[in-house]
């Protein structure tokens, strides 16, 4: 006896009218959660959402556009809380922090992070607030768009090795691998160095305190004359 289908009926075309871009790249995020970003193809997402892949593209222009938008929805996510901070730096630590939840929380995403600078209007729109914020507080826009990119690139590049280190795609590391006792024989400084570095010290996030470190040294950077 067969089982019954339990793919999401399609809908008619007037159903399909309440279909947002927002509801497809929430859709495709979580299908490159799940599956990974190989899953990925707007006949595969259209299928996850009951809809024909044609009314996709109302709302989305192609693949590049809906790359593009999975890149958005975790910058949206992490977008810089610099109206609530208490200063620039604490707004800049926080998005740091945040940034690097919410990649570490879609390992499969990652590479796409990196690789793609998904320019789109909201995007834009985000980094023009954080700017108009920090130049409020005192910082020339060009000053501050270098901090901003600086900030991002390291939150990025130390993502990119932790979720490589991830041996379980859905359980990746949140912090760099120790190195094992063993290979430490003949390097008695690096012994003495891996030994003495506390868990949980460096900075605000607590999980990870080499980044914790580096991000600390890098604020007090940006604040120098």
């Amino acid at each position: 006896m067969s089982s019954k289908s339990t793919r999401i009926p399609k809908r008619t075309r007037g159903q399909n009218a309440g279909l947002t871009r927002q509801a497809i790249l929430q859709a495709a995020l979580d299908l490159a959660d799940r599956e990974g970003l190989k899953a990925l193809s707007m006949r595969r997402i259209a299928q996850e959402l009951g809809v024909e892949a044609m009314s996709l593209y109302q709302h989305v222009g192609g693949k590049e556009a809906l790359l593009d938008g999975l890149v958005e929805q975790l910058f949206t996510q992490a977008a810089p809380p610099l109206a609530e901070a208490s200063s620039w730096q604490e707004g800049l630590r926080e998005y740091a922090c945040t940034l690097r939840r919410v990649l570490l929380a879609h390992p499969d995403v990652v590479p796409l992070v990196a690789g793609r600078p998904a320019i789109t209007p909201r995007n834009l729109r985000l980094m023009e607030e954080a700017l108009r914020i920090l130049r409020a507080a005192g910082l020339p826009p060009e000053r501050a768009l270098d901090m901003l990119y600086a900030v991002t690139g390291f939150v990025v590049g130390h993502v990119v090795i932790l979720a490589a280190g991830g041996r379980d795609r859905h359980a990746p590391a949140d912090r760099l691998q120790a190195i094992p006792d063993p290979d430490l024989r003949e390097t008695p400084l690096l012994a003495e160095a891996t030994r003495a570095q506390p868990d949980g010290a460096g900075g605000r996030d607590d999980s990870d305190p080499r980044f914790g470190f580096a991000l600390e040294a890098m604020l007090r950077g940006f604040a120098a004359p």
